[in-house]
Order: structure tokens, then C-alpha cells, then sequence
């Protein structure tokens, strides 16, 4: 069944009423409803604000980084394990076609259900499932596979044992790595990229978010929590932050806006995965006409530039 948000209870009465009318057999109605449903979406859905964007981002029924895979890649095989330690399944990578282009896809996975959450720890990935992506991305670099990052994540997981095992190193290294990495790069946010979490796959020529997806170096809740000192000011938090797709582009903190279908990524799937796969083959072969040099060079300096400022006169 269909999951709705608060914002989304009238599209919910239109499709209860369309169900209802197909029940019936009553063909006009449904045609009339259909019409009706095309209108209330896009007058919901063109004119959202920042906390709703934010409650698409994190929606049950949203695709997540498996659904991309199985979506726009054939003849993917699955890379486990970070050699080291353990395979950590918050996190999956894959070597495989993207129409005919080889590619290495490294993505970050919430999971689906009870069982499915535990197994891929809520998408909080711990340091061997960073280590395992920085191990299939020098891979990658070897054999001069470009690589897809997809993002999504509320934050690397803050356990004791996490931090035992060096979740800031892993992350680190990371930034460290990706930034001299000899293949070209272009990450995407596909739901949630939160802080470091998602900053460690997050280094890359192109640096692009999902339409509805949200990018911040905390959580609107954590924010709140500080700030105010109550986590239910977080609606709040959410619009003074400024981490929609449409701010970040503003401020020059990422290269694009991937459009998603009118209703929603988690509405049609198929259509937010074409986008995405799109976005990647166009993105890629503008990266491929350049140099390695260029590449590189290009990448330092926009990773340099992420917080320059110049004093005005």
C-alpha cells in the first residue's frame, strides 16, 4: 500500500475515490478523478516548502540505492567486504553496465521492513563499509572504471564500537583518497545526505541532488536540539539550514538539480531512475573528453573553492 504524508491527504481522498469508482465500474468517474488527481498534485507538489521536502526525502516508499542498480544497470555483479574486517551492508557496491559503459556504482543502503532496517543498520554505515567503498573505488581507478555514488544516509553511525574501529579515519581517508582518485566521479544525493556520512562518498567531479532530496551537515532535529534546545523546532531548523536542492544550488555547494517525476520519486520509480541514469551518461561523456590533468585539476579547485570568501572593499 501507498504511504502519504500530511501534506498529501487530499491526493490520498482522490486515489481512495478512483479505487472506490473502479470498483463500481464506473469509467467516467475514474476519467473525471484522474483529471482532478493530475490537477491537486501538481498544485501541492510545485509549490513545497523546505520541511516537506525534507519528509519526501526520507519517504518509506522513496528508492534507494538498490532499486537504482536494478533500475539502470545490467550485468552487475555485487563487491563485498572491506578486507579488514567485516562487510558492512549499510553500504553496496556494484561493477556493471550503464548502458555500455563499464561502470562502478557505490551507494549507500537504508533497507525496507523491520529485518531489512537491522541488516543495513538504517543506512548508517559503519568504518569498513567506508573502507569497503574506498577499496572498490581504487579498484575502480585500476582498471579506469568511472564510478556513480549515490547518496543516502541520515549520518555514519555514532556507536561506541564505530568509533572504536575509527569512523573519523575512515572518513577522512576518504576525502583524502577521492580527492586524487585517477577515474572520473559524479555523486548523487538520492534522499538524505547527512554530514559526514554522506560527505565520505560525497568527493567528486559532478555533485548533483534528487529535486526532493536534502543535503546538511546535521540533522533538522540536532540542529533544533541545539539551538533551541527542542528537537520539535525542527521545521524550523529545516528552513533556516538551507539544505533543499534548490538552496545548495544557490550557494554554489553543488553542480546540478536532477528533476524528478511531478509527484515524487517514490510515486514512479521508473521515471526517477531514467532521470538519474540520464543525468550520469550525459555528465560522464563531457568528463571523458577531458584529461586526466584537467579532471583533477578541475576537482582541487572546486573542492578548494567550497568556503571562499573575498572581503568586500
Amino acid at each position: 500500500m501507498a504511504s502519504y504524508l500530511d501534506f498529501e491527504k487530499s491526493i490520498k481522498q482522490i486515489d481512495d475515490d478512483i479505487a472506490n469508482a473502479k470498483i463500481r465500474g464506473d469509467e467516467h468517474a475514474v476519467e473525471i478523478l484522474n483529471k482532478n488527481l493530475e490537477k491537486e498534485t501538481a498544485k501541492i507538489y510545485k509549490n513545497l516548502n523546505e520541511y516537506q521536502r525534507l519528509s519526501l526525502a526520507r519517504h518509506p516508499d522513496r528508492p534507494y540505492a538498490i532499486d537504482y542498480v536494478r533500475g539502470m544497470m545490467t550485468d552487475y555483479y555485487e563487491i563485498h567486504g572491506d578486507r579488514a574486517f567485516r562487510d558492512d551492508h549499510a553500504i553496496v557496491c556494484y561493477i556493471g553496465y550503464i548502458g555500455s559503459k563499464k561502470v562502478v556504482v557505490i551507494g549507500e543502503q537504508k533497507g525496507r521492513g523491520t529485518k531489512n532496517k537491522l541488516k543495513r543498520n538504517f543506512g548508517m554505515p559503519h568504518p569498513e563499509g567506508y573502507r569497503k567503498a574506498l577499496r572498490v573505488a581504487k579498484l575502480a581507478e585500476k582498471f579506469s572504471l568511472p564510478i556513480l555514488f549515490l547518496i543516502d544516509t541520515p549520518g555514519a553511525y555514532p556507536g561506541i564500537a564505530a568509533e572504536e574501529r575509527g569512523q573519523s579515519e575512515a572518513i577522512a581517508r576518504n576525502l583524502f583518497e577521492f580527492a586524487n582518485l585517477k577515474t572520473p566521479m559524479i555523486a548523487v544525493v538520492i534522499g538524505e545526505g547527512g554530514s559526514g556520512g554522506a560527505l565520505a562518498i560525497g568527493v567528486a567531479d559532478k555533485l548533483a541532488m534528487m529535486r526532493n532530496s536534502v543535503f546538511s551537515v546535521i540533522s533538522p532535529e540536532g540542529c533544533a536540539a541545539i539551538l533551541w534546545n527542542d528537537p520539535s523546532k525542527q521545521e524550523q531548523a529545516t528552513k533556516a539550514m538551507k539544505i533543499t536542492a534548490d538552496d545548495l544550488k544557490s550557494l554554489n555547494l553543488i553542480d546540478d538539480v536532477i528533476e524528478e517525476p511531478l509527484n515524487g520519486a517514490h510515486r514512479d520509480k521508473d521515471s526517477a531512475v531514467k532521470a538519474l541514469a540520464t543525468y550520469f551518461t550525459d555528465e560522464l561523456a563531457k568528463l571523458e573528453d577531458q584529461s586526466m590533468d584537467q579532471i583533477l585539476s578541475t576537482r582541487m579547485n572546486k573542492i578548494l573553492s567550497v568556503g571562499a570568501f573575498q572581503e568586500g572593499k
